[in-house]
């Protein structure tokens, strides 16, 4: 075949594995039930039309393929497959560092929701333009983003060459309108900028959006064959409000309104308990939760129940979140830190090994957005959403184990190289498909307007 890009003498993550249920009370010498993570040294990968076309040791390359194709000489570095944001608001950037050490409620009720009245959608153009570069830069190749406005965010992913899932966010409050615009993008853009998007719907949260609304957005997700993005079970203290006022859960209510069924994507789920597995498992192949757990740490909410997840075979992607509340979009740092938590949580430090974080942050996140077959491995077939990142600094030497590196000591600082599909969109740590001087300067130009609160409106009051 031939091949129009060739990446040699990398050290390439071919893909991941996932655990076996229960991995940490098996026998230690027992690896392979923990989880893989396969390196092959020295490799080379061809890359035609954005697709991996073969992964092989770099002596073995043809010469004519290496003569006719753009070389790109990874020696000293590790290729991984595109990370994967599987939840996130990009456009929040404009609110990065906003609210600051405050109660949830008060996060939402008297900061944020307040400021949100103001957006346009220049400003919403705005942040996505410093959020997709920002992720770009740090390799994460791939987001699910669930927002207003969300025209103006796929416009920037096309332009950029990123890739997104996107849905358009809408509360009941909207009536009618919100639904139907969340409805006509996912319609509109799917399979928009040569497949690069896609699309869910995006109704806000199960307390923000009543249950009419939600069963009509599962009839709508399956019409158009895609997903739903959804915030529920946030919190612990949101499922037992819901089994005090409703007598279920949310994630009860996310299955009897078909949502479940449609195929979602569940933000956060920390409220989520053992009794909503019943609710979760008929539909394992089509909902995943995503768990942003540096957010959780900084609101002083519950851990996503990571392990009871696993056990039950349900997919659990890394998400970081919106940027006002995580303050980065780095999901090599969200990776690390769900990682040390659920050790810490469990306190276990047999469970969530290096290779399980990895495959979280990849193989899962993939398929959490319904492109597990296409992304979060480099083996042939799969696109060619590829990252570099440099080894030789010394906070990466010396090398004992690889996975534990780059969960554990990995910085987004390190990355070099991105592609997406094929398309170098970093180069040297610079990105090549955007400038973000002029949208920085912008942006903060924007911001008293963005910020005033003093008009006393809200998009939403927060009561879940």
């Amino acid at each position: 075949m031939t091949v129009d890009t060739i990446i040699t003498h990398a050290t390439v993550l071919t893909g991941t594995t996932r655990p076996a249920a229960g991995y940490p009370a098996l026998p230690a010498e027992d690896t392979a039930a923990r989880g893989t993570a396969t390196f092959l040294p020295d490799h080379a990968i061809g890359i035609t039309a954005g697709e991996i076309a073969w992964v092989l040791p770099t002596g073995e390359v043809d010469p004519v393929d290496l003569a006719g194709a753009t070389v790109l000489d990874a020696g000293g570095q590790v290729a991984v497959p595109g990370l994967v944001n599987t939840h996130t608001h990009s456009p929040m950037t404009m609110f990065r560092g906003s609210a600051e050490d405050v109660p949830t409620a008060s996060w939402f009720n008297e900061h944020i929701w307040p400021m949100e009245v103001n957006l346009t959608e220049r400003d919403v153009t705005l942040g996505a333009r410093l959020a997709v570069g920002e992720m770009l830069l740090a390799g994460v190749t791939s987001f699910a983003d669930h927002y207003f406005m969300a025209d103006r965010i796929a416009e920037v992913v096309a332009d950029s060459g990123a890739r997104a899932l996107l849905a358009s966010t809408y509360f009941s409050s909207q009536g009618t309108e919100g639904i139907a615009r969340s409805a006509e993008f996912a319609e509109r853009w799917n399979g928009a900028a040569d497949g690069r998007i896609t699309t869910a719907m995006g109704p806000h949260a199960t307390y923000t959006v009543d249950d009419a609304d939600l069963e009509a957005t599962a009839e709508h997700a399956r019409r158009l064959g895609v997903r739903v993005h959804v915030h529920a079970a946030e919190s612990m203290s949101q499922t037992r409000s819901s089994l005090a006022r409703r007598g279920v859960t949310p994630v009860q209510v996310l299955h009897d309104t078909g949502v479940l069924e449609a195929g979602a994507i569940i933000a956060h789920g920390t409220g989520i308990i053992e009794d909503d597995l019943r609710w979760l498992t008929p539909f394992a192949d089509r909902v995943a939760v995503a768990s942003c757990s540096k957010v959780y740490l900084k609101h002083a909410h519950s851990e996503t129940p990571v392990r009871m997840l696993h056990d039950a075979g349900i997919t659990v992607g890394v998400g970081t979140d919106g940027p006002a509340s995580n303050n980065t979009l780095d999901v090599l740092e969200s990776m690390r830190v769900l990682s040390l938590v659920q050790k810490m949580v469990h306190a276990d430090a047999t469970w969530l090994t290096s290779a399980h974080a990895l495959d979280l942050a990849t193989r899962q996140s993939a398929a959490a957005l319904g492109l597990g077959d296409r992304l979060g491995a480099i083996q042939p077939g799969f696109r060619a959403d590829v990252v570099l990142l440099d080894l030789d600094k010394p906070h990466l030497q010396p090398m004992h184990d690889l996975a534990a590196a780059l969960v554990l000591s990995v910085r987004a600082s390190d990355v070099t190289t991105v592609l997406v599909e094929g398309r170098v969109v970093v180069r040297d740590g610079a990105l090549t498909t955007m400038d973000l001087t002029d949208t920085i300067a912008e942006l903060n130009a924007r911001l008293p307007g963005l910020t005033d609160t003093a008009h006393g409106r809200t998009i939403q009051d927060y009561a879940p």
